[in-house]
Formats: structure tokens, sequence, C-alpha cells
């Protein structure tokens, strides 16, 4: 059985989406990759938008509380945001617990094209984080 890694966010709603969408979409053969949140919003189009432009589609993943995932084995817990890493529920069992604070792409203001560049920059950066942790290992003790 693979092992499964939650992204958790405070709405569930880009970061944690991203994330989800990017491991899944790269190592769905080594992980079950997961995301939720502890206020759930809608799925951000822009985050729909800036992954497509890199070839995956997360247009079918939607919000899931993190409090209907309580219960679950879950060895790997990544928060994404401060504010999921201080309200985040324990799981029995995690093996690794990682926090990688990274701004929040929806909080942007301004035109549509300086959205559009935020959340490409957090999408890129959530990328880095999850090649150097889950396909390079660093982070988790052993390199694949």
């Amino acid at each position: 059985m693979k092992p499964k890694v939650l992204f958790l966010c405070t709405g569930n709603s880009a970061r944690s989406q991203m994330a989800e969408g990017y491991l899944r979409h790269i190592a769905s053969d080594k992980f079950t990759a997961m995301s939720a949140g502890i206020e759930l919003k809608r799925l951000n189009p822009l985050a729909v938008e800036v992954m497509k432009e890199i070839g995956i589609d997360i247009s079918k993943q939607h919000s899931k509380d993190v409090a209907s995932l309580l219960g679950q084995h879950i060895p790997y817990v990544v928060t994404v945001c401060d504010n999921a890493k201080e309200r985040c529920p324990i799981f029995p069992g995690t093996w690794k617990f990682l926090h990688w604070s990274f701004e929040d792409p929806a909080a942007v203001q301004g035109s549509r094209d300086k959205k559009l560049q935020a959340f490409r920059e957090v999408r890129d950066q959530i990328i880095a984080q999850i090649d150097d942790a889950f396909i390079q290992g660093s982070a988790l003790g052993h390199r694949a």
C-alpha cells in the first residue's frame, strides 16, 4: 500500500490543491496524494489555470474538510501555510510532519495578470519543495 501524503491549508482552495495535483501527477505510483483544509473555500479557478499551464488538470478536485480525515493513518502531513500549522489536528501514526510556508496567492490584489503571476510563483515553489522532499527524498530522510 502506498503511503498517504496530506497537504493541509486553511481553505484547501489553492496551495494544498496545487500540491495534491502535482504529487499525484508525478508520483502516483509511490504516494497517495491528498489535500484538505480547516475552513473550506471553493477551488480557486486561478489555481486550476496555472496548473493547466504545466499540463496538470486539477479541475475535478474539490475542497475537503480535514475533520473528515481524522482517524486515518497518514504517514506524511505537510502544512503549506502558517495558519494550518498552528491549527493542524494530530494524526496518530504520522511519520513525518513538514511545514512549508507559502504566501497566499489568493490574497494578492491587482490585475488578473498580477494575480496569475502570484499563483505561478507559488506553484513553482510548491513544485520545487515536492521534488526535493518526495522525489529526491531529502526531507524524508532518504534519497529515491
